[in-house]
């Protein structure tokens, strides 16, 4: 059986001022969709520039903590939050949404798609292949704080459960934040990065995201210790996989539309040429 290490949660002091490993996690993220959608952008079929990735980051930045806070305090806490609505921006407090972070990013590629004159489904397949390495350093944030542990589980059969002092009971728990980190970061950004390195219908790397981390959340949340505030809803399942079952039949729904209507436009002109 093993212990969470119990890291301390601030890397490093610059002055008074801590720095803490979840900041850095974020930062992280950050830098990586900076370094990878350069790469992408070489790829001149994709029609992004450098300076394209650039201002896409920084208006993402804005959509990740700003959607990620609102999405916590109304998916999750909407009643607390009614009655202390001050404490909304505090997120030194702790409580981010990957859910609301997802949705705050959508309005950001469509605000981006419709200043820059692109489709919003370019947009959105160029990006979403980049967010994966962003949840996984959120994930290893988790786990660095020793937060957002997993259900118990039999040290007999997971050698790997770990106790969380956090938890204040002494169980051992599947270590739900390194599933995460594993399913939903790498191996989804893996799967995306693949597919989406030949051309593909409009919007059809954007619906394998909305699959793919569906199918995924849903999966490693079995593992994961529902929040105690909110426990199993209906059907035993938690607000993580309820929030995700919508991505995955929106992206099972759309993906054949898209793939017929790529085929009607595309008929037309080779027509046109033969």
């Amino acid at each position: 059986m093993l212990v969470h290490p119990q890291f301390d949660p601030v890397a490093f002091w610059i002055g008074p001022l801590p720095v803490r490993w979840y900041g850095l996690m974020y930062l992280l993220g950050f830098m990586l969709f900076l370094i990878l959608g350069r790469r992408r952008a070489r790829d001149s079929w994709r029609g992004f520039s450098t300076r394209d990735v650039e201002d896409l980051l920084f208006w993402g930045v804005f959509g990740v903590i700003i959607g990620g806070r609102l999405g916590y305090v109304l998916f999750y806490r909407p009643e607390y939050y009614l009655q202390h609505p001050l404490e909304i921006p505090m997120l030194w407090k702790g409580g981010m949404a990957s859910h609301g972070g997802m949705v705050g990013v959508l309005v950001v590629l469509w605000l981006f798609a419709r200043a820059r004159a692109k489709s919003f489904l370019q947009v959105a397949d160029f990006a979403v292949p980049l967010i994966p390495l962003g949840l996984a350093a959120g994930r290893m944030g988790n786990f660095i704080n020793g937060e957002l542990w997993g259900r118990p589980a039999d040290p007999n059969f997971w050698p790997w459960a770990m106790v969380f002092p956090q938890a204040h009971d002494g169980i051992p728990r599947h270590p739900s934040q390194l599933y995460q980190f594993a399913l939903e970061g790498l191996l989804l950004f893996a799967i995306l990065w693949w597919f989406s390195r030949k051309p593909r219908a409009p919007g059809v790397v954007g619906c394998a995201f909305l699959i793919g981390y569906g199918i995924l959340r849903i999966v490693a949340e079995f593992a994961r210790e529902p929040d105690d505030f909110l426990g199993l809803l209906a059907m035993h399942l938690s607000m993580g996989q309820w929030l995700s079952l919508p991505m995955v039949l929106i992206g099972v729904v759309l993906l054949p539309i898209l793939q017929r209507r790529a085929r009607a436009t595309s008929a037309p002109a080779v027509a046109a040429g033969s």
